[in-house]
């Protein structure tokens, strides 16, 4: 486990270190804070037990488990990590907050922060809650927070509501929109290699054609406004589109396939680590210097992007 630091307007958000221990009993010295939770944390073995699973915690790096601090001083607890309680490892995340520090909105500043980092840093699909149907400051949190309630179920013991935030469009690309020479020729290479990547037709005139995967797009278009050279990925402007690929198979299946609409491959001495040696990808070229890079997802961890 390593996770970074996140630093909001008033707090600071590290990782938990054996030296926080004493202070994590404090805090769950107060019987109110474990009300919730399926073990009397107001017992300093428990409490020490509870910590010594948060120091143990061995999830993908950028998840895991952090101690919130205010001014330098330990006031709460929270977590992302892959699920014990829901299937497929989801990312879970959780927060405990000083009773003698509620009402001030530190709460909802320190679970932004962490959802800021899963969704935009991380890239991960989407982050999900397990809250105590009795919680309801809890539950407000997540409802002012963009989190959907998807239901209800038995997890940590006790009846709890299944919460599911997802990632938002703001920030993201709405479109990419390429100037080609010959539409027909962008068609042949851009519309099969997106097709087989799952993107699906979006608009269509006269001098252009667009697909769609998500919330965004991309246009190739035969301009009348498009200048007699030929695009050079060498100068300045665009040098290539990068999109991901599930698996290093699909990778593979997709750099064959291609050659048999208008791609070629770049770097095949170096392939498939032509970008580095944990970077499997291909490198193809159509016949209008247009290159496309497919990027294979990590391999045996908790989905993330980059």
């Amino acid at each position: 486990m390593s996770v970074p630091v996140l630093r909001t307007e008033r707090l600071v958000l590290r990782e938990i270190a054996p030296t926080d221990t004493d202070a994590v009993i404090r805090m769950f010295a107060d019987p109110w804070m474990s009300r919730f939770f399926a073990a009397d944390l107001a017992d300093p073995v428990q409490a020490k037990a509870l910590v010594d699973r948060k120091l143990a915690d061995d999830s993908a790096e950028g998840l895991g488990q952090w101690v919130i601090e205010l001014d330098g001083k330990l006031v709460g607890l929270a977590h992302l990590r892959p699920s014990t309680q829901l299937p497929g490892g989801l990312a879970e995340i959780g927060y405990s907050l000083d009773r003698a520090h509620g009402g001030q909105g530190l709460a909802t500043e320190a679970v932004t922060a962490v959802l800021d980092h899963g969704l935009s840093t991380m890239a991960l699909p989407a982050i999900w809650a397990l809250i105590h149907e009795s919680n309801v400051a809890s539950l407000n949190l997540a409802q002012r927070l963009g989190f959907l309630d998807v239901g209800n179920g038995v997890h940590y013991g006790a009846e709890h509501r299944v919460q599911v935030v997802l990632p938002g469009a703001h920030g993201k690309p709405h479109h990419i929109e390429l100037w080609v020479p010959d539409l027909a020729r962008a068609e042949e290479s851009f519309g099969w290699l997106l097709g087989a990547l799952g993107w699906h037709e979006f608009q269509r005139w006269s001098a252009g054609v667009s697909w769609k995967l998500g919330t965004g797009y991309l246009v190739v278009e035969q301009s009348p406004a498009v200048l007699g050279e030929p695009h050079d990925r060498m100068r300045p402007g665009l040098n290539h589109l990068a999109l991901h690929v599930d698996t290093r198979e699909h990778v593979d299946e997709l750099a064959a396939e291609a050659l048999k609409h208008g791609w070629r491959p770049m770097f095949a001495d170096r392939y498939p680590f032509a970008g580095g040696e944990k970077h499997y990808a291909a490198y193809l070229e159509n016949a209008d210097g247009f290159e496309i890079e497919l990027v294979a997802e990590p391999q045996g961890d908790l989905p993330v992007g980059h």
